[in-house]
Order: structure tokens, then sequence, then C-alpha cells
């Protein structure tokens, strides 16, 4: 009788990432409480138990208690429901505005490491000179000349971040750009707009979602930072910055204004600092078995 040959199936390139994503503890950590603040902030009306802008005046400035976990601010709203609300605009300033940094500057590294030459040099002077500005600095004179609001502060933190996605981009564009796959696919008549957005893109994806991860902790960072210096998102609308901005006044009396929101703030960001550190070591190919 002949023996069958059968070959186990390989995974596929998702699973294999998950499977090594899954061996780092810290990362499937992180993965765990972001998960959760998402679904806290996408639930947000049914989980809160006041509104955001619910004012009690008879109420202000109560320490935390059974009535109300995280305390009461100087207007009497529940401290609780406050960042439970703010954690939605929290995440969705962060995830918006690496969008809009990745899909500009992940555009503009893939067009100048493609083409080269003059239009390499000009699309990459100007990230030099937007790279010469400290980001907290540009994306303060964006706020500033925009002004206040939700999606002026996602466009002035996204714009901030463009050329570092640019510059990551037209590295991994020039070590590709040559392959036989990018040849063939000129032969065949291929438009370089296709070969960009079809070939190139695709195969700078990985060390693009890394720094995108990344990038989301520091976005929302500078957006804490912008609303801590009125930069921010319009009252009554509640943000961890404005709130941690609010709050200063009564630090010393009430330190609760404060303390809730900047570990919202610290737990997010070391959360995602953690998924990003185990996404790079879990797309890092010298690591497959």
């Amino acid at each position: 009788m002949s023996k069958n040959n059968t070959r186990p199936k390989r995974q596929s390139k998702g699973k294999e990432i998950f499977k090594r994503l899954r061996r780092n503890k810290m990362a499937m950590a992180g993965l765990v409480i972001l998960a959760f603040l998402i679904l806290i902030a996408a639930f947000a009306p049914w989980i809160a138990p006041y509104g955001y802008d619910e004012q009690n005046l008879d109420k202000s400035l109560m320490k935390p208690n059974a009535e109300h976990w995280f305390g009461t601010d100087l207007k009497g709203r529940d401290v609780m429901s406050r960042m439970i609300y703010g954690a939605r605009v929290s995440l969705m300033v962060g995830f918006l505005a690496v969008s809009i940094s990745v899909v500009i500057g992940g555009l503009l590294g893939a067009i100048a490491g493609y083409f080269g030459g003059r239009l390499d040099n000009i699309i990459m002077r100007c990230m030099d000179v937007l790279l010469a500005i400290p980001s907290i600095l540009l994306a303060i004179s964006i706020a500033a000349s925009l002004g206040p609001g939700l999606v002026n502060l996602m466009i002035a933190v996204g714009i901030s971040s463009i050329p570092g996605y640019a510059r990551l981009v037209r590295a991994s564009t020039l070590s590709i750009r040559n392959i036989e796959y990018i040849e063939a696919s000129k032969s065949v008549g291929s438009s370089d707009f296709s070969i960009i957005i079809k070939h190139v893109i695709p195969n700078c994806i990985s060390p693009v979602i890394v720094q995108a991860t990344l990038g989301v902790a520091f976005a929302i960072l500078t957006a804490a930072s912008l609303s801590f210096i009125g930069l921010g998102i319009k009252p009554p609308q509640p943000e961890w910055g404005a709130m941690l901005s609010s709050g200063r006044t009564y630090i010393r009396d009430y330190s609760y204004l404060t303390l809730f929101p900047g570990l919202a703030i610290m737990v997010t960001i070391l959360a995602l600092n953690f998924l990003g550190d185990g996404l790079r070591d879990a797309l890092d190919p010298k690591l497959k078995n």
C-alpha cells in the first residue's frame, strides 16, 4: 500500500503573526487594555451613570463616594461619566489623527521613493523642514491658527506626524522598487500609480503598522497637551487633557480631579506602547520559526 504524503497546512500570515504576538504577555496585556477602553468608549451612553454635561451644583467638588465613584467637579458633574465619554474623544483623536498621518505621509513617501530624482528631493526637503520643528510646537501652531475643536485638533495632530511616516515609507520603497515583481508589473504595462498602490505600499505596511500603533499613543498625548493649554476640545465636551487642565487649580485639596484623568492617559499610552513593541517583534521576519 502506498503511503499518502500529506503536508501540514501552512498557516496564513495573519495567524502566524498573531501566534507570535500571543507569546508576548506584555503585548497581549496592552491589547486587552486597549480593547477594554474601546468597548467603554463605544458603549459610553449605556455605561456612564450620568450625562457628561449633567450638572448638580449642590454636589460640587464631592470627593469619591458610593454615589460618585470618582467624585464630582466644580459644577457637580460626575467625573467618572466624563472620563468614560472622554475616552471616546481621546481614542478618536488618536486613531483618526494617525490615519491622516499614515495616508498622507505614506503616499508622499511612496511617491518620493518610487520616482526618485527631483521629485524625491522636493518632497523630502519639505519633510525635513517640518521635521526641524518639534512636533508639539508644530501641532500648537496649527491648532492655534485653526482654532479649538475636535476636527481641528485631529488635523493639527495628524499633520505634525506626517514627516515620520513619509521617511519610513520612502526608506522601505527604496529597498523594493527594483525587485523583480515591480519590474514585471512595469513590463506588462501597469501604470506607476497602480504599482505604487498594489505593490509598493502593501510591502511597506509592516513597519507602518508598528509605527502607527506607537503613533496613536503619541497622538493621544499630544491631543491631551493641546487640550491642557486650551487649544483642544471645546467645553463642555470632555477630554482627558482638558479635565487635567480644569482640575489643576484644585490639585492640592481635590487631587482626584487630576489623578483619574492622568491615570487614564498613562494606562492608555502604556498599553499602546506594549502593543507596539509586541507587534514590532511579531512582524520581524528574523523571529520566524
